[in-house]
């Protein structure tokens, strides 16, 4: 499933929507990262009703003609399945991460919510992310670098790690180690 199926199936898990609304949830929810046009959503849409996973409605209103999606059992069964198997770039790119922790309530049961945040946990406990690397390939670490601004990078995402861990250990009642 892909990152713009599984916003527009998460965001139809709270409520009904055109797909001008959906577009502006998402966009809201991407940030500055990413805009989305029409022709980005409406053929994910036109894919989701024919897998019979969301329904579509035309519908006027003030005079306009819009198209309102609402979300079926099955789309809500393949979105809470999405949600509880994450892996993979779902799991380890910040962006694709951000989406699934903000449709993350959906999956019903706590345990699988838990072995979704437990996995991770152990993907940033267990894993040193190195940014720049000499010419025979080995990572530099930071006090190999005298570029302010490179450094700046690694000093902020190692902040963002940090805090990323005390929330998951503090969500998981993990101590810290």
């Amino acid at each position: 499933m892909s990152l713009i199926e599984m916003m527009i199936l998460g965001f139809l898990s709270e409520r009904s929507m055109c797909g001008y609304e959906l577009r502006k949830k998402m966009e809201q929810l991407q940030g500055y990262a990413r805009k989305f046009s029409d022709g980005a959503i409406y053929p994910a849409t036109n894919r989701l009703v024919e897998a019979g996973l969301i329904s579509e409605l035309s519908e006027t209103r003030d005079g306009r003609q819009r198209r309102v999606f609402t979300l079926l059992e099955a789309g809500r069964g393949r979105l809470v399945d999405e949600l509880r198997n994450t892996s993979g770039f779902n799991l380890t790119d910040i962006t694709r991460w951000a989406v699934v922790l903000t449709f993350l309530a959906a999956v019903p049961s706590k345990a699988d919510r838990d072995a979704v945040l437990r996995r991770r946990y152990d993907l940033l406990n267990g894993h040193d992310v190195h940014f720049f690397y000499c010419d025979a390939g080995n990572p530099l670490s930071i006090d190999q670098i005298d570029d302010p601004y490179r450094r700046g990078i690694i000093a902020v995402h190692d902040a963002e790690i940090a805090a990323e861990l005390e929330w998951l250990r503090s969500m998981l009642d993990i101590e810290a180690e």
